[in-house]
């Protein structure tokens, strides 16, 4: 793997403790005339903060298509505009495939080179721009909506620059189509109240705790039992112990990263997508695919599957073909392996087999459907944590295959009780009772009961964090190199 630059994260020390302190405390004494200001120069420094060079990257490609946008709006003619569109997307999409693809191509082609007795060609290895696919999927998003004439562009770069390095959602989204941030630029301080920003620092604080409390502490088991040497070795409980904490725990560190930006962007008065809808209660990999990063779904229906054919292709073959196509873009949007192509063609094939021979999970009634996806989406992680294939079918086979317990891993005292306490918030909406309560939390008006008792319980999750964070050095976060 290439090694990545240190990127100032939202459950980081120096974010918590120094940048967003600041950065809050100038926002809220500036006056409101130069709060978008603050908002620019505040993510500019967070981009630059792991690697100043990449802000270079970010400002010239924004330059770029900022300009051609204009004059592809301006043009009389469809030739010029459609060859202007192919301008934009073909920068965005070289420079995502040269930093994140090329060494992979590279790599392979110097594999078949090789087994020809041919020279391999040589090649130097680059970093990865945190967040490239991020923000490289929606300066997409924006040239081809300006296309379609969904809306008109802006006309003041500050405010473009504003919507593609806004800092809360830089890093691992939500991916946001401009038009649904557009208005946002301006008119964000209208809906900012005081409840408002307790809500949204709540909201922040309950997902730093997933990702400190719960996707921490499960990272630490799955990456003792991921790092065994041999995996013949492994006994079948310890392989889906490893396999279901890893399941849990990119879970929770994505969601409550997530969550983060959800809440960040609501205390500056900003309304992001929502991007996780309690995913392990699916009933089908279709149904998860409506729950898990919904943004990058849409976005994968609107510029891919929708531009193919979607639904409307007179052959179910051309039907299954289509879903197939996205779901291996999926995948290698993911990173750059094959066990990423894989991890895609797996999802896809699943997709095909429930339309193709009117699989519908949910007729077996009970928790056997949710039990069904859980279980298809938990050994499609394999894939994705070991990131290599033939490691990933040796471990996925000690999970099918029996063999007792060989004493290789021992479970830490808090193994158990993680485990519960993950269960409980990925399947509690199963129950009405769990949905009324995150209804409540996250969506409903809140009294002044609500409100202090909201209040007290982020104060005590973020002392939590705190001394989790301060007290310890694992603090990964997975979705970041994406």
């Amino acid at each position: 793997l290439r090694k990545l630059p240190l990127v100032m994260v939202f459950s980081g020390a120096t974010f918590l403790f120094y940048f967003l302190p600041l950065f809050l405390c100038i926002y809220f004494l500036a006056d409101t005339r130069y709060k978008n200001g603050v908002i620019l120069a505040g993510s500019m420094l967070f981009s630059a903060w792991s690697a100043p060079r990449f802000l270079f990257v970010i400002l010239g490609t924004t330059v770029a298509d900022y300009y051609v946008v204009q004059m592809m709006d301006r043009s009389t003619s469809e030739t010029g505009r459609k060859t202007l569109l192919i301008a934009s997307v073909s920068i965005n999409l070289g420079l995502l495939f040269y930093f994140k693809y090329c060494g992979f191509f590279i790599e392979n082609i110097n594999a078949a080179l090789q087994s020809l007795g041919a020279k391999s060609v040589s090649w130097t290895a680059v970093a990865l721009p945190v967040g490239i696919s991020f923000y490289t999927f929606e300066t997409i998003t924006y040239v081809a909506d300006v296309y379609r004439r969904v809306h008109k562009p802006l006309t003041n770069f500050g405010q473009y620059l504003l919507y593609i390095i806004f800092f809360p959602k830089l890093i691992a989204g939500p991916i946001i189509r401009f038009h649904e941030f557009a208005a946002q630029i301006t008119g964000h301080l209208q809906g900012d109240t005081y409840e408002r920003r307790l809500r949204g620092f709540t909201r922040f604080v309950l997902g730093l705790s997933k990702k400190v409390l719960i996707a921490n502490a499960l990272g630490t088991i799955a990456d003792d039992i991921f790092s065994i040497n041999d995996f013949h070795r492994i006994d079948t409980a310890t392989a889906w112990t490893g396999a279901l904490a890893y399941t849990f725990q990119i879970y929770f560190d994505f969601s409550g990263y997530s969550d983060m930006a959800l809440g960040l962007g609501q205390i500056m008065g900003f309304s992001l997508p929502e991007n996780f809808n309690n995913p392990y209660t699916a009933t089908s990999i279709t149904d998860f695919w409506r729950r898990w990063h919904m943004t990058l779904g849409a976005w994968m229906r609107n510029y891919l599957y929708i531009p193919l054919g979607g639904n409307r292709t007179g052959s179910n073959w051309r039907l299954y073909f289509n879903l197939w196509i996205v779901f291996v873009a999926s995948g290698l949007w993911h990173g750059a392996a094959w066990a990423f192509l894989i991890w895609g063609m797996y999802h896809g094939l699943f997709l095909v087999l429930e339309r193709a021979i009117r699989l519908r999970p949910p007729s077996l009634g009970g928790v056997l459907p949710v039990v069904y996806s859980f279980v298809v989406v938990a050994v499609g992680w394999v894939f994705f944590r070991l990131e290599a294939v033939e490691p990933s079918i040796v471990y996925i086979s000690r999970m099918f295959q029996w063999y007792p317990a060989n004493h290789l891993w021992f479970p830490e005292a808090d193994c158990l009780p993680m485990f519960i306490i993950a269960g409980v918030f990925s399947f509690f909406t199963l129950a009405p009772a769990g949905m009324r309560v995150q209804q409540h939390v996250y969506y409903n008006p809140w009294g002044n009961k609500m409100h202090i008792f909201m209040t007290v319980i982020t104060l005590v999750l973020l002392a939590l964090c705190a001394f989790r964070i301060t007290s310890g050095d694992f603090n990964p976060f997975i979705y970041f190199r994406f």
